[in-house]
């Protein structure tokens, strides 16, 4: 390039977000906070000190002990029943699009500030779906992120499908022609597109023919985050217990405290009260003390961060330990790859079918694709990779900037866009 671009790309992702831009001699991506790329996708409302910050320093005051609202995974919003409620901040009631306002007003802010000059005009990312197989609610889902974008300054707002933007990043380092499958497996959705791709290829404004299919499905590393909650934590903190009467103890308090999105609606008073009327009938009290302490102390999200963090662990190592003191002195839980296995079988399964599907649809054979390119940070879930590699067994994995990928490409996207 010879000047820089007049757009900026952004994606906005479930735990992360990044905004590209392209301009002569520079990375695509401009550093966000503590001079790297990605801002974790978290706001916390500060209740001590007034405050609102977000990514890492929203994570660390939290996990410092100060009194107030963490909300993370905000982008499930979208498509869900929730974007059009509110919710309670300092005694304040905030609706959730202007929460989601509130995180791009300050992704935009940075950019910003880092890029020295204004954006106007934006490629955002979206998934392939926003809502799996309801065409009507997808389309809301990107109406209602186009207009928050709107509301919080840009002009020209358009759309590029994330494993596209994913593809177009990696294109830039082709020599030669592949046929690539791009594998996106972020926070809240997989999604999948093959793609003609090179160097020639590359120069053409218009990729409509190169495009051979594409799919997603409404499954992401925050669902590998709630299975491994649910089969190994969980049942610490009584679920699948038994009643006296030999009932299974009511588990919706259970995925609420799973599921990134819902963690705060385990604190109300409602089900403070329904908590005690369960402890008095409950065959075995102990977990449930621990549960009591959790949410009387607030720390859903502590523990959400500590599931999290041991999905990690074990896509670099064979086992896992989550140290739970703050629930109990001295208690920890071991958790084995075999464990993470059988926990998202069934989310691996459903993935792998969506490749499948995927590869009928277009009418390649198998062995036609080159290449299988991974981008998002739940592609690192080895048993993920392995199932989607069983589907295309000639091609060659390659792994991209798990975190960066889609908004480098969206960066080439908006110059193409916007000039």
């Amino acid at each position: 390039m010879q000047q820089p671009a007049r757009a900026c790309g952004i994606d906005f992702g479930t735990s992360n977000s990044t905004v590209g831009w392209l301009r002569p001699g520079a990375p695509a991506l401009l550093p966000l906070e503590d001079g790297k790329p990605t801002l974790p996708s978290a706001v916390f409302f500060n209740a001590d000190e007034d405050t609102t910050c977000f990514g890492r320093a929203a994570l660390d005051e939290y996990l410092e002990g100060y009194e107030g609202r963490l909300m993370r995974a905000l982008k499930s919003l979208l498509g869900s029943s929730l974007i059009d409620g509110q919710t309670e901040v300092h005694g304040r009631a905030l609706r959730f699009s202007d929460l989601l306002a509130s995180f791009i007003g300050e992704l935009k802010l940075r950019a910003e500030a880092q890029a020295g000059r204004s954006f106007d005009q934006a490629v955002f990312g979206r998934p392939v779906h926003f809502v799996d197989d309801d065409a009507a609610a997808d389309r809301k889902a990107q109406d209602t992120l186009e207009a928050i974008a709107r509301q919080v300054g840009f002009r020209d707002v358009s759309f590029q499908f994330e494993p596209i933007g994913a593809a177009l990043h990696y294109e830039s380092s082709l020599s030669n022609e592949e046929l690539v499958l791009i594998a996106d497996i972020g926070g809240g959705t997989a999604d999948f597109s093959i793609v003609r791709l090179s160097p020639e290829r590359a120069r053409g404004l218009e990729r409509h023919e190169d495009l051979l299919g594409n799919a997603g499905i409404h499954i992401g590393g925050t669902d590998f985050d709630r299975a491994l909650s649910l089969e190994c934590v969980m049942p610490l903190l009584g679920y699948r217990g038994l009643m006296k009467s030999g009932a299974q103890l009511p588990a919706s308090i259970f995925f609420q405290l799973a599921t990134w999105h819902t963690i705060n609606f385990a604190y109300t008073r409602q089900v403070w009260a329904d908590l005690q009327h369960i402890y008095r009938d409950a065959a075995e009290r102990a977990p449930l003390d621990r549960l009591s302490k959790l949410i009387g102390q607030r720390e859903g999200h502590w523990l959400a961060l500590r599931v999290e963090q041991a999905k990690i662990d074990l896509s670099q190592a064979p086992a896992a330990k989550l140290a739970l003191d703050r629930l109990e002195a001295g208690l920890t839980v071991s958790i084995g790859d075999d464990d993470f296995t059988q926990a998202t079988r069934a989310l691996v399964e459903q993935v792998g079918a969506c490749v499948g599907e995927l590869l009928d649809q277009t009418g390649l054979r198998r062995d036609q694709v080159d290449t299988l390119y991974f981008t998002g940070g739940a592609s690192g879930v080895a048993q993920l990779r392995a199932r989607i590699a069983a589907e295309l067994p000639a091609a060659r994995s390659v792994e991209g900037d798990l975190y960066g990928s889609i908004g480098a490409g969206l960066a080439v996207e908006a110059a193409r866009r916007y000039g």
